[in-house]
């Protein structure tokens, strides 16, 4: 049986989902990007001595404040009380770059995968901004979530083929849905 998607109602039309009868739950995301860039670039970057600054740091709070605009981005997302927004960047010498990851909490009625997703993908945009002057050959790679915790739907962990139906696996093969 197919799933009808949350946000199209039986007309498909985009809709924003009910979540008023739903109990406020803890609720956790992460999500993770990267960006790719010649390894003089990533030097420089962990050396801080990029052009426009310190890039690890603007990064970081330009993903916070991004989970934190996340509704006024993406139309159907309900605004959020956030709990806790953290964005933690790594250098990975074998991409070469830079993995950020992206982790959002609230206690609340609706998921929090958007704010984690909206974060790690700004970050991975700030960065690049900070370093298109001497790399515009960057890439940002891999935006995509790693792990959802609370609500009806319980745990989703990307590759966890023991959680059921709504596990990583079942995003993988398209199927749509959710509380969002």
């Amino acid at each position: 049986m197919a799933q009808r998607l949350s946000h199209v109602d039986e007309h498909g039309r985009a809709r924003m989902v009910d979540v008023g009868d739903k109990g406020q739950t803890q609720r956790l995301a992460r999500a993770e990007a990267s960006v790719r860039m010649a390894r003089a670039t990533l030097a420089m970057v962990v050396e801080e001595a990029a052009p426009k600054g310190d890039v690890l740091g603007t990064a970081r709070l330009a993903g916070i404040m991004a989970a934190k605009k996340t509704s006024e981005l993406i139309p159907l997302c309900h605004p959020l009380p956030l709990d806790v927004v953290d964005v933690d960047i790594e250098v990975d010498e074998e991409l070469p770059g830079l993995r950020i990851v992206a982790e959002a909490g609230v206690t609340g009625r609706t998921g929090v995968e958007m704010e984690a997703l909206t974060a790690a993908a700004v970050a991975a945009l700030t960065v690049y901004d900070m370093c298109k002057a001497v790399d515009r050959g960057m890439q940002i790679d891999a935006v995509r979530l790693l792990e959802k915790r609370g609500g009806r739907s319980g745990r989703w962990r990307r590759g966890d083929q023991t959680a059921g139906a709504d596990a990583g696996e079942a995003s993988d093969r398209g199927v749509v849905g959710g509380d969002r």
